[in-house]
């Protein structure tokens, strides 16, 4: 299947100055599948797994310098490893820190071989090897896939090209309109994790497709183990089950109902932002640029990383979901929201980590939420999201009026429009954000 980040892998392979490259993200978002893609374009390719061929790290103990490695393991594995010629590709790296610690010594001494790295627990890894070189390693970050790569997997590229070239300023005409609610109805079930979407694109089941996340959640539990030494897996497990419930509001940690500290349970909730398992959405006063300079660090929302892990948390009835009148399964632990802050990340650029907002007015008497805020150019945006075809947008205006900002954006399952200063996109058409 392709992938928006075939076309940074293959900038990066061009690239006459490319450093070393790390590939991070969370398990089992298709780092690997990605990453053997580009293998195919090379006269060569070592992929070296340091959790499946623990031994080799003892090739790693001794000296760090490329030029020994690259003979050791070419005479291991019989393939040439020849710059400009090779890719060599170390998987699962965080199991192996002295190959981590190895990678600035490729670019310092043997630049002009292509080396790519990449691991489920890397940000781990990272976090404990402060030396790793800044300037010398360069990072992309991985996402499950979004809902035009979905499309795009289900041989529906004209309509991502159709959705792309109306910029937001007529309509769809009805028929391509339906069409997509009923795309974007089945990945709000099966979300974007390659392995689930996969087997929607091939069997058109989505009971089998249930049961794919079902073991997703499985290997994500039991890997909980692996943090065992940050935090206990029951608590790794409650707070986890806990960001599907306090979905679309204030995160509380005296909502997760466990007997624990708020201090241990914070240390949980990092763990799985660190695993890339789930994002904060802070709040931000929003007064200027840049947003983040502005956030309130104790109130924020949570995002799990996937919508179809997340609609299995929740315990959606299939059957009641899909026979819904006017589609009002979304509304269910507001899917939504999840879905448009997941899409928002997804369709920036993948070089860079990004960071969601929103605001809140809690005051006597008012009370008004915007769901997101980003910034256009030199301006903010705010995105209010609605779940059907209907809903008042007072929030939206008393953000408008009191920042003086002059357009404001509705997200919804409504065709392209506009209602005096705010514009109307789709909820398929997320991605044009970034464009209009």
């Amino acid at each position: 299947m392709d992938r928006t980040i075939d076309k940074y892998l293959l900038e990066w392979k061009r690239e006459p100055s490319r450093k070393v490259m790390l590939l991070r993200g969370a398990r089992q978002v298709g780092k690997t599948y990605s990453i053997r893609k580009l293998g195919e374009s090379f006269q060569h390719f070592l992929e070296i797994n340091f959790e499946e061929e623990k031994d080799l790290k003892s090739i790693f103990q001794g000296s760090l310098n490329p030029a020994d490695l690259c003979e050791k393991l070419s005479a291991l594995f019989s393939v040439p490893i020849i710059p400009g010629k090779t890719l060599l590709f170390f998987d699962e790296i965080q199991a192996c820190p002295e190959a981590l610690s190895s990678l600035r010594f490729f670019h310092e001494k043997m630049p002009e071989l292509h080396v790519i790295a990449a691991g489920s627990l890397l940000e781990f890894a990272l976090a404990e090897i402060p030396s790793q070189g800044v300037g010398r390693v360069s990072s992309l970050f991985m996402y499950p896939m979004s809902f035009a790569e979905f499309l795009t997997a289900n041989g529906a590229k004209p309509m991502v090209d159709l959705v792309s070239k109306s910029h937001g300023q007529t309509p769809m005409e009805d028929v391509f309109h339906k069409k997509l609610i009923g795309y974007l109805q089945t990945y709000l079930l099966i979300g974007g994790m390659p392995e689930v979407a996969g087997a929607y694109v091939k069997h058109r089941d989505l009971i089998l497709c249930q049961k794919k996340l079902d073991d997703l959640l499985i290997t994500l539990r039991d890997d909980f183990a692996k943090y065992k030494k940050r935090a206990p897996v029951g608590r790794l497990r409650e707070v986890f089950d806990s960001i599907v419930f306090q979905a679309g509001t204030k995160f509380k940690y005296s909502n997760i109902g466990s007997p624990s500290s708020s201090h241990s349970l914070k240390d949980a909730l990092d763990l799985l932002v660190q695993a890339g398992l789930a994002y904060k959405v802070y709040h931000t006063a929003a007064r200027g640029l840049p947003l983040g300079a502005q956030i309130d660090t104790k109130k924020f929302k949570m995002v799990l990383f996937d919508v179809g892990i997340h609609q299995r948390l929740l315990g959606l009835d299939l059957q009641s979901y899909l026979l819904a009148k006017g589609f009002q399964g979304i509304n269910k632990g507001n899917m939504a929201e999840v879905f448009t802050g997941l899409e928002l990340l997804h369709n920036r650029p993948l070089n860079l980590k990004h960071q969601l907002f929103y605001w809140h007015k809690e005051a006597r008497g008012s009370n008004a939420e915007i769901d997101y805020l980003i910034q256009q150019g030199e301006k903010i945006v705010p995105i209010e999201v609605k779940a059907g075809t209907k809903g008042q947008m007072q929030s939206m205006h008393i953000f408008l009026e009191s920042r003086g900002i002059s357009r404001g954006i509705r997200i919804s399952l409504e065709n392209f429009c506009e209602y005096g200063k705010i514009r109307v996109i789709p909820l398929y058409a997320i991605h044009l954000l970034g464009s209009i």
